[in-house]
């Protein structure tokens, strides 16, 4: 269906798509085969929707960063397959100062109602971002992350994989991956076991994450000295590498 609503002749349009009357879908955007598109939607341009997607009434996709720094430049939203955005969503496209030029949000994410990404995010698949949460500029979000509602993040911020934010969170620091943060000051709260339970992870696996983070958070040593006492002392492994590479590349610190 696609009634009532504007299409430029430029855009892309992929095979049983469905555009619900009142949406605007503006030049140079590109929308994969079987997604839907719900009324009252607005696509601006240099916008890219992959296969089966939801986006619902209200969202705004693509409109220009809000950074004083743009000076309309031609930059990009990717959305992946498979994502929904929900109502009154809102993903603004990259910039040239960054050097990425691109805002991405990737495959089977769910991006809940009046949700914000800003300029130049980068939100990994199989993400879920609850209602309210609001990304600053360039910050990273990491696969299988869950974040709750109202959480605001701080600009270049990094969320590491499988972690999990709780509900009106302020986050100004990184979070590692594996874990769980909240309660204002938003600090470490343990590893976010019924997650990784839930992704396949092996109790012994579990429980070696949660050895590593006990050495790095419980131990009394410097964030350093802890690092260094975890590649000594455990064996290796990916998830100790993921953990040891995303703190010590960290450039705002990670959560206390």
């Amino acid at each position: 269906m696609m009634n009532n609503c504007y299409i430029h002749s430029n855009a892309r349009i992929g095979i049983n798509v469905e555009i619900e009357p009142f949406s605007y879908i503006a030049d140079d955007v590109e929308i994969g085969d079987g997604t839907w598109i719900g009324p009252n939607v607005t696509i601006l341009e240099h916008v890219r929707i992959g296969k089966n997607c939801r986006i619902f009434p209200g969202a705004v996709i693509g409109a220009i960063p809000q950074d004083l720094k743009f000076h309309g430049e031609v930059t990009y939203v990717e959305i992946g397959d498979n994502t929904t955005i929900r109502e009154c969503a809102t993903v603004n496209r990259g910039t040239e100062v960054s050097g990425k030029f691109l805002t991405k949000v990737g495959s089977n994410c769910l991006i809940m109602s009046y949700v914000h990404i800003a300029h130049d995010c980068l939100v990994s698949d199989n993400c879920i971002i609850s209602s309210y949460a609001g990304f600053a500029g360039e910050s990273v979000v990491e696969e299988y992350v869950v974040v709750g509602g109202g959480s605001l993040f701080h600009q270049f911020v990094h969320i590491g994989a499988h972690a999990m934010v709780g509900g009106a969170s302020a986050i100004n620091k990184d979070v590692p991956p594996y874990i769980l943060v909240g309660r204002p000051p938003v600090t470490f709260g343990g590893v976010n076991r019924i997650g990784l339970q839930r992704r396949g992870f092996s109790t012994e696996t579990i429980d070696e994450i949660h050895n590593i983070y006990m050495t790095i958070y419980k131990s009394g040593l410097n964030v350093s000295d802890a690092c260094s006492k975890v590649r000594d002392s455990f064996p290796d492994s990916e998830h100790k590498a993921h953990i040891l590479s995303f703190i010590e590349n960290s450039k705002r610190g990670i959560v206390k």
